[in-house]
């Protein structure tokens, strides 16, 4: 694959001159993530545990324990037996977040070190592009996303705020360089009504910018939606929801994504006060949010 190839070294005064790869790999190949993930699956695999309570991607870790004293003794396996290899864990990076989704949960005075380093500890935690919050809710999350979608946007608003671009492609960019940006991870979001609110008013804002309105010209949303023919948010991340629900159900009971699922089945006993809206009441709700609008659908075209 590799033989014969040549590269070359940018730098502020110009490229360099080619010369010939003998080792390694191109920098950004996919063949070196794919590599460094199988020598990390092998030098752990004996003290990997299983799913959510120890998750493995490329160089990051995420531990998961009852208990503080369980996570001491698990990052101080995982210290040194990669340490042992030749590997180290970052002492900067690492990171700790307590999650206290019960009112009566024990507080617990334990310190979580990395060797002799006492780890920061955060309010919220975020792996993979997901953003965690230690009381379980999204509201970072959800804020979070919205930024990232109006920095994709303002990126590419040469071409959607250009009046020469027809309306259709500019469309079809949003749908797929804008709008996926906004959803990323909506598909296991337990959303509330002001979290659709403030997503719908952040993509009504770049829909107005799109077709040259502001809120002064006094352009109900309705009457935007139908001239740009984008589908409101809220209705597709319910449609994004129900169709993660779908391929979840369809998988196998021992894949670790239905067992992750079926744990809130397990949690019988609730705090005072009142209950925190699960993943499933949200799914029931867009079921009959969906059935309402097939049926409406039906009464049009009788």
């Amino acid at each position: 694959m590799y033989h014969g190839a040549e590269t070359r070294v940018r730098t502020c005064g110009g490229d360099t001159e080619p010369f010939k790869i003998t080792i390694g790999l191109h920098q950004g190949s996919a063949l070196s993530l794919y590599l460094f993930a199988l020598v990390m699956d092998e030098l752990t695999k004996d003290i990997q545990t299983e799913v959510p309570w120890c998750m493995l991607f490329t160089d990051d870790i995420v531990l998961v324990d009852e208990i503080k004293e369980g996570v001491n003794t698990k990052l101080e396996l995982w210290r040194n037996n990669l340490e042992s290899k030749g590997l180290k864990l970052s002492r900067k990076k690492t990171e700790y977040m307590e999650c206290k989704f019960s009112k009566n949960a024990r507080v617990e005075d334990v310190i979580i070190k990395l060797e002799n380093q006492i780890l920061q500890r955060k309010d919220h935690f975020r792996y993979l592009g997901s953003m965690i919050q230690k009381d379980g809710e999204i509201h970072e999350y959800v804020t979070h996303k919205i930024k990232a979608g109006w920095l994709k946007w303002r990126n590419a608003s040469g071409v959607l705020c250009d009046g020469k671009i027809p309306l259709k492609l500019k469309r079809k960019f949003y749908r797929t360089a804008i709008r996926p940006v906004l959803l990323y991870g909506s598909e296991c979001w337990v959303v509330k009504y002001q979290h659709e609110q403030k997503t719908s008013v952040a993509e009504m804002g770049m829909l107005r910018w799109m077709r040259g309105h502001t809120r002064k010209d006094k352009i109900r949303n309705e009457v935007i939606h139908n001239k740009v023919r984008v589908v409101p948010i809220e209705e597709k991340m319910r449609e994004t929801r129900l169709r993660w629900f779908g391929h979840v159900k369809r998988r196998p009971r021992d894949t670790h994504v239905r067992r992750v699922d079926e744990m809130e089945q397990l949690v019988k006993k609730r705090g005072r006060g009142r209950p925190k809206k699960t993943l499933g009441e949200t799914l029931k709700f867009d079921m009959k949010c969906m059935d309402l609008n097939e049926d409406m659908t039906k009464d049009r075209n009788t």
